[in-house]
């Protein structure tokens, strides 16, 4: 194979893999996203959401787990949802806006202050759960086995509440919202006890056995959604999208995940001592941490309807007669912290999902948060990545600049070849690489700086698309949110001619199918990086920038005076 088809299919297979890498950074999805506009409030005049009656047969179950992921004297008797409105529980924290459902003591609405819903509603708090005609999203926990409450043939269980509306300040201590209930004897306290600076909530059962037996209970949490597309996703059916679904901690992976589509072709059981499980999106999680030393039945599956469900059931606990006792774990209901999240729970960090390059993000986001606390401007902090990146590539990228200087200056004596041995290919190939190998050159030399940035400029993509901290974060002029789309798309098309530049300081392919090919990739990047977020095509304009000026150099101290610098195409 001759020099000119190495670089050909040296190319061709260098578009593969990153035509490959962006497809799967994109999405043929082509379902609707519900427009900010149509969201409703999340619980109209505070009023529990009745649901159409549904025969269980159709449901599959009701919202308590199947019966055989705990060990009980009884068996679950599958019920339908009660049609009773109930005023729901109002708790609000300077970073949280809870409601309570009293039956069964479920979290029906959550929203996040600190988060608008979009740029152009400032004053609209982001809805993390919700529960009304558009969408459901609820946090639901209880108690399974024997004695359970929600193991009932009647249903859920109706707690009594002190109060229906708490409010806890900025610096005030940890609040305890309480829920009572009776049955047999045995007093059941159900507490939600939330801190005004965390997103992490405490679930915990009291129970007070004034019964004639032992109380015989397993507690069991989930999420239960529907597979509609949360509204972090970007509403472009060319945009990026990042991944919907149910992820947990094993003993076999740190972090697995299954989309909703997963479920429905295979369901999960998982046996795990403590761990979590959460169902993630862009920017945001809802997930239900165990406590560490519990033994738990994890599970994920589809509820029918369109709904889905992913939790875990505990062991059964023993209360004996005239004794107290606790069941606990934990709900995160927030953004996606990465700091915060891998100490919350092992792992729990990981759902920040990364991609394939999560072991280069991981650190490039320590980096420019890092850098962000000293400059305060995310914009300026990923242009002073990008110079660090490059100046720790270029004692390798210089190489690969000092053989393109030399193709440069071969480059006449390889036409005169080419016109010399038209007819004769073999011959030609013989001839080049002799020339090459005489004169110091690589052909395959050039294609090298866009090899090692790659994988760096993917880790990138995936911090700036997944870290919240750059959700809605301003940089300058008319880049108000360096996490979307430029909107004036002045950045590709800076991106491209940057990158058209730095092609006309290469020396020409011998090829003229090689040469248009190379003409055409700045344009194809171009119309690629129009849908991208702004604050990775800053990233890539910098680093074309800082390129050409690195190559400019190595040009004019590798280069011959007869080698001229604008002679690309």
């Amino acid at each position: 194979m001759n020099p000119s088809e190495i670089i050909r299919w040296s190319l061709l297979a260098g578009l593969a893999v990153v035509g490959y890498l962006l497809i799967q950074a994109w999405t043929a999805d082509n379902a609707r996203v519900i427009p900010v506009s149509e969201q409703r409030a999340p619980l109209p005049n505070t009023e529990r959401f009745v649901a159409p009656e549904i025969e269980p047969e159709e449901l599959g179950d009701t919202d308590v787990p199947d019966a055989s992921l705990v060990k009980s004297d009884r068996t679950l008797t599958t019920t339908t949802r009660t049609s009773i409105p109930e005023q729901l529980i109002e708790v609000e924290t300077p970073i949280q806006h809870v409601w309570i459902d009293p039956v069964g003591g479920d979290i029906a609405g959550l929203q996040l202050p600190q988060y608008a819903v979009s740029l152009d509603q400032p004053d609209v708090p982001l809805k993390l759960l919700d529960r009304s005609d558009d969408s459901t999203y609820l946090a639901q926990s209880g108690l399974l086995g024997r004695d359970g409450p929600d193991a009932r043939s009647e249903g859920r269980p109706r707690y009594q509440a002190d109060r229906y509306s708490y409010v806890v300040r900025e610096g005030q201590r940890p609040m305890d919202v309480a829920l009572h209930y009776e049955q047999d004897g045995v007093s059941i306290r159900k507490i939600y006890r939330f801190r005004p600076d965390e997103y992490l909530i405490d679930v915990v059962y009291e129970i007070e056995n004034r019964g004639s037996e032992d109380f015989v209970a397993a507690l069991w949490v989930q999420l239960k959604r529907d597979g509609g597309k949360a509204s972090t996703q970007s509403a472009s059916n060319w945009g990026p999208r990042s991944f919907l679904g149910v992820a947990l901690t094993t003993d076999e992976t740190n972090y697995e995940k299954m989309t909703f589509e997963d479920l429905d072709d295979d369901r999960l059981r998982e046996i795990k001592v403590g761990g979590w499980i959460a169902i993630i999106q862009r920017y945001f999680l809802a997930a239900w941490v165990s406590q560490v030393d519990q033994r738990n039945q994890y599970f994920a599956e589809p509820m029918g309807s369109g709904l889905y469900r992913a939790g875990f059931v505990g062991p059964e606990v023993r209360i004996a007669r005239n004794s107290t006792g606790t069941y606990e774990a934990q709900l995160y209901a927030g953004p996606k912290d990465q700091k915060k999240l891998g100490l919350i729970a092992a792992h729990l960090d990981r759902a920040l999902d990364y991609g394939w390059f999560w072991f280069l993000s991981e650190p490039l986001f320590l980096f420019v948060d890092w850098v962000f606390g000293l400059v305060g401007n995310w914009g300026l902090a990923i242009i002073l990545l990008t110079i660090v990146v490059k100046i720790a590539l270029f004692p390798l990228m210089a190489r690969s600049y000092k053989s393109m200087a030399k193709m440069r200056k071969v480059a006449p004596q390889l036409k005169r070849l080419q016109e010399r041995y038209a007819d004769d290919k073999q011959k030609l190939s013989q001839e080049m690489m002799g020339l090459y190998k005489k004169e110091g050159a690589n052909p395959l030399g050039g294609c090298l700086p866009m090899l090692l940035q790659m994988p760096v400029f993917f880790a990138l993509y995936w911090v700036l698309y997944e870290s919240v901290e750059l959700r809605h974060a301003p940089f300058a002029l008319w880049i108000v949110d360096l996490s979307a789309m430029d909107p004036y798309f002045v950045l590709p098309i800076l991106m491209g001619a940057s990158q058209y530049g730095m092609q006309m300081m290469n020396p020409p392919m011998p090829d003229p199918m090689q040469q248009q090919m190379m003409k055409i990739m700045p344009l194809f990047f171009c119309v690629i990086m129009a849908f991208f977020p702004a604050g990775l095509v800053l990233y890539w304009v910098v680093n074309n920038l800082f390129s050409f000026a690195q190559q400019f150099y190595a040009t004019r101290k590798y280069g011959t005076p007869g080698g001229s610098l604008a002679s690309g195409g």
